[in-house]
């Protein structure tokens, strides 16, 4: 927390606003959509309920097809069943870790051929390194697809100086508990077509018709950020800069630390684009099985937590009858990767702390 999150809440409190509306809902919005450089945001409960939101307002239906990312956390997918309609995985290419705009293009010829056009195309922002959308959306316009821009751990990353989560048809943010900030829980959907978030805005909130009576003409969901989670939001927003710069620290001093360490290696930033880090994520050496479990298991004997990095859906249980189109990347790269710890209030004393540990392992593990 900063230092004025308390004080937005403490206001909430005082004028009364504990509902899904109110000053904070309103600010916080302004914030976020000056941010991205749009001209419409909508906060709400989760960066879930924005994805599903964006899907159904696309008009995903029962038996559509939508593409989305494999590398990725299972609720970039999860909304497209709620629809009923089916997932379709594509695989990552190598540089950014996000979607293969090759496999992409191929994924939607052979789905067109089979009468199933894809309804949506859901690419992720992972670990806030920009996929690559200049090639993504000259494929998405070509086919006339929209793009939902799953930029939920890529606040503050520029793709070529433009916002992640304003390149897209819908963009989409969260501000769960984990990511570089927070609201306590919430996420938020952005358009640039204004008519496309006040429908999402009605929808969110129960598709309530403006008359003096409740009167529902469609389904609606509730899915609206309280006036105090937006106060935390407000707060956050002015120290996102922060965040951002701490995050970036974390990873250069990693990656200066464990330089001398053989086997282990870290993802680049792309040319034309500034990406948040908002986790430190390594490789390690593929010709020792299962060193990123062994290293996690002994870090965690000494209360340092790591984690993999995300298992592809077309792995995951859920997902085993779904089409995927895919090239080995996510596989090898869930058989390899790691995350660090890379909390923006990590001391540089526990960065110490964590790096000679690792090290130490890491040097029995990889030699």
């Amino acid at each position: 927390m900063g230092e004025n999150e308390r004080l937005y809440v403490e206001d909430a409190f005082k004028t009364n606003w504990v509902a899904p509306l109110g000053p904070n809902v309103d600010a916080f919005e302004k914030q976020l959509a000056d941010r991205l450089n749009v001209k419409s945001v909508l906060s709400l409960s989760s960066g879930t309920a924005a994805l599903h939101l964006a899907l159904f307002i696309l008009g995903v239906k029962h038996g559509d097809s939508v593409i989305c990312q494999s590398f990725t956390f299972g609720a970039s997918a999860f909304p497209i069943q709620y629809l009923g309609a089916n997932p379709v995985f594509v695989d990552s290419e190598a540089e950014t870790w996000n979607m293969d705009p090759v496999l992409l293009e191929k994924a939607i010829q052979e789905e067109v051929a089979k009468g199933k056009k894809p309804a949506a195309i859901i690419v992720v922002h992972l670990y806030g390194v920009p996929a690559k959308m200049d090639d993504i959306l000259a494929i998405a316009n070509r086919y006339q697809i929209p793009i939902v821009e799953d930029a939920a751990e890529a606040l503050g990353s520029t793709y070529h100086n433009k916002p992640c989560g304003s390149l897209g048809t819908f963009g989409i943010l969260s501000f769960n508990g984990n990511k570089i900030i927070t609201t306590s829980g919430g996420g938020a959907l952005a358009s640039n077509e204004n008519a496309l978030i006040e429908k999402a805005r009605n929808l969110s909130a129960q598709a309530r018709e403006p008359v003096p009576y409740y009167l529902h003409k469609s389904v609606g969901f509730n899915y609206r950020l309280s006036n105090i989670c937006a106060g935390i939001g407000r707060g956050q927003m002015e120290v996102l800069d922060e965040r951002i710069n701490r995050r970036r620290q974390v990873y250069d001093f990693y990656q200066k630390s464990l330089a001398d360490v053989k086997g282990v290696s870290f993802p680049k930033e792309p040319a034309g684009v500034f990406c948040n880090r908002w986790l430190t994520t390594i490789l390690l050496d593929a010709e020792i099985p299962e060193a990123n479990e062994r290293i996690r298991v002994e870090l965690e004997k000494d209360q340092i937590e790591t984690r993999a990095l995300w298992k592809p859906l077309h792995q995951q249980p859920i997902f085993e009858n779904a089409q995927s189109y895919t090239n080995g990347v996510s596989d090898d790269l869930y058989a390899r990767g790691l995350c660090l710890p890379s909390g923006s209030n990590l001391t540089d004393e526990t960065l110490e702390r964590v790096v000679l540990k690792f090290k130490k392992i890491a040097n029995e593990v990889l030699r």
